[in-house]
């Protein structure tokens, strides 16, 4: 197996091969909605750049924002499971939703607002891959309003089998691939879409734009690593020299405790015990009472 050295996962690659194309864009996003092609009669990028500038934030997202017959739909790829992930689309919709609302207009112009997420680890305790959460009413399950909707493909969960006439599982299946042989595999079921997404990969993959881009992205996610590897190692430095400095103070005042116990028991006065030893007037009658 000749593993692919990026993937339809890899953000960049996504990012910039569906907003080169958006007709393939437009075709994925038919399927991930299920409906048909034919009925997307307004389709529009809304942030089609890469920030160079960007690629070193923690927090840069290369989603792709987009308006589908009046509703805001974003469609994202996530890789690796870093927690609360539920919980973090949640509070992206949230952003899409409220942002959406210009100065002075009423609630009812808040348009219907979608996040389509496709991960490649196993996120809920089901054997679906595909998730649709809304928000229900628990006992009726009437709904509430339908300018929420959260879709969520689960990449690891997708049967073996795939039909060349299934056009949804044939797109997950694109971003499911790590092989050369994966793709070539969806290649032979001779599907003119997925032909077409393949060369587009192959395209963008091998262009210079693409390479100085993950170039700058991997080198973002390096220093990164480098930075929160130097900051554990100073931490780690700082408490051994804490930990020795805490060691000395309680080895100084166990030998002070100690010394003030012979002079007790000695008879010396309270006043020269303190001076000698530095402990306190209490410290020093709290010693005599014993």
């Amino acid at each position: 197996m000749r593993k692919l050295k990026y993937t339809f996962k890899t953000d960049t690659l996504f990012k910039m091969l569906f907003v080169r194309h958006p007709d393939l864009l437009r075709m994925l996003v038919a399927a991930l909605l299920h409906i048909p092609i034919e009925s997307i009669e307004e389709f529009a990028i809304q942030n089609p750049e890469i920030i160079p500038e960007n690629l070193g934030d923690k927090f840069c997202r290369l989603d792709i924002n987009m308006t589908v017959n009046g509703q805001l739909v974003d469609l994202e790829i996530q890789v690796g499971n870093e927690g609360y992930f539920e919980d973090r689309t949640l509070l992206y919709w949230a952003r899409d939703f409220s942002a959406a609302l210009p100065a002075g207009q009423s609630y009812d112009q808040l348009p219907r607002t979608l996040v389509i997420s496709i991960v490649s680890f196993k996120l809920f305790d089901c054997a679906e891959f595909h998730s649709f959460f809304q928000v229900l009413e628990t006992a009726r399950h009437t709904l509430l309003t339908d300018k929420l909707g959260l879709h969520f493909y689960e990449l690891p969960k997708l049967p073996a089998d795939i039909s060349n006439r299934d056009m949804l599982l044939l797109w997950l299946s694109l971003f499911k691939a790590e092989t050369v042989e994966e793709l070539e595999k969806i290649r032979e079921l001779e599907v003119p879409t997925m032909n077409q997404a393949i060369n587009a990969y192959y395209s963008i993959s091998t262009s210079s734009e693409f390479r100085e881009v993950e170039r700058l992205r991997a080198k973002a996610r390096h220093d990164e690593a480098q930075a929160l590897q130097n900051a554990m190692q100073k931490g780690i430095q700082q408490g051994i020299q804490q930990g020795m400095q805490q060691g000395i103070q309680i080895g100084k005042r166990e030998n002070a405790l100690e010394i003030a116990q012979n002079l007790v028991q000695l008879g010396v006065p309270t006043d020269q015990i303190a001076k000698a030893t530095g402990l306190s007037h209490d410290e020093i009658n709290a010693l005599r009472i014993h």
